[in-house]
């Protein structure tokens, strides 16, 4: 211990008298003071000066990533608002529909498809409990849909018009053409309306109705406009390809007609004619 303190003492006594000078000097001289501290402002002021972009580097991110994430919030505000202005404007057009017209319409949503065959089938959420049964038309404001052919209490099974197995009388406006509307299986923006006889005076975007035939439509109610007109040599019939008016790959709200034919008309046309 004492060879370690005869190996600092000199050390130790050369510290302590440097700490004595220097408390004298800055008590003593207070001009020597002031200078020394304005030397080190201008120092620490030229560092600062130097470094002041990294702070303001870190700010900005900060701000940037508030701002970033502000702006996704706002973004999704203006697309629910958005949805909700299309989802209003769909219900008051269906609205519209009902006030103007004397059809008993149920108001009903697709809430399942099946259309990638040629057996294609929806499902809407409304059934026997709201008074739908088997054969009842369904439309929506832009046109015909298809057919109930199931019925459970809650719910419905509709065919399409995108069904190989669906049939509607239907006619021509304004030369009041008559013939009947199928789906061939092949293009899904495409019907095809056979038995318009080929005097028929119909052009391309003549509007397609349901007949006064149909016993599941009303009679007039839009199913599409005439895309193109071919002849078929040998035969009297022309062959009318008619784009749909409604959508089913978009169409989510439609109407349940509740009208049912009348039923001496159905029993006239069973009886067989001698």
């Amino acid at each position: 211990m004492y060879q370690i303190w005869e190996q600092l003492r000199d050390w130790f006594i050369l510290g302590v008298l440097l700490v004595i000078s220097l408390l004298v000097m800055l008590g003593q001289n207070d001009g020597l003071v002031k200078g020394m501290r304005a030397v080190a402002l201008d120092v620490t002021s030229h560092v600062e000066a130097r470094f002041a972009w990294v702070g303001n580097f870190l700010r900005a991110v900060e701000e940037n990533e508030a701002l970033r994430q502000e702006n996704i919030a706002l973004s999704s505000e203006v697309a629910r608002a958005r949805e909700a202005m299309i989802e209003n404007e769909r219900l008051r057009t269906q609205l519209d529909m009902r006030d103007t017209t004397a059809l008993d319409l149920v108001p009903a949503e697709i809430i399942q498809r099946d259309v990638t065959g040629q057996q294609n089938l929806l499902t809407i959420n409304i059934g026997s409990d709201h008074g739908v049964v088997e054969g009842m038309g369904v439309v929506a404001v832009q046109g015909v849909i298809g057919r109930v052919v199931l019925v459970s209490s809650r719910f419905s099974r509709v065919m399409p018009y995108l069904n190989t197995d669906m049939r509607i009388p239907a006619k021509i406006h304004p030369s009041l053409a008559t013939g009947v509307i199928r789906w061939p299986g092949l293009d899904p923006e495409m019907l095809v309306m056979d038995y318009v006889v080929r005097t028929a005076e119909v052009e391309e975007g003549d509007r397609v109705v349901s007949g006064a035939e149909s016993t599941v439509f009303p009679s007039g109610y839009l199913i599409g406009h005439i895309d193109s007109i071919q002849q078929q040599p040998g035969r009297n019939h022309l062959l009318v390809n008619v784009r749909p008016a409604a959508n089913l790959h978009i169409t989510q709200h439609v109407f349940v007609v509740r009208h049912e034919p009348d039923p001496d008309l159905l029993f006239l046309r069973e009886q067989p004619f001698r």
